[in-house]
């Protein structure tokens, strides 16, 4: 019989496309788009897509939004 192994490995977040995004801040692709340009909301870049984590947003959001 083989033994089960526990992996030790953080589990990987999946990142959300601008779609995802826009929807939980409630705001259109473009205004997601803009922010990220400004550097107001940081994203993940996987060759030429953008991704968006999940902290990443709560962050934008505990900061009151675009200063």
């Amino acid at each position: 019989m083989s033994e089960r192994q526990e992996t030790t490995e953080p589990a990987v977040e999946r990142l959300l496309v601008n779609r995802e995004a826009a929807a939980i801040l409630a705001v259109s692709e473009r205004t997601l788009w803009e922010l990220t340009k400004r550097g107001v909301i940081e994203c993940v870049r996987v060759g030429r897509s953008v991704r968006y984590s999940r902290a990443a947003l709560a962050a934008f959001i505990e900061r009151g939004g675009a200063r």
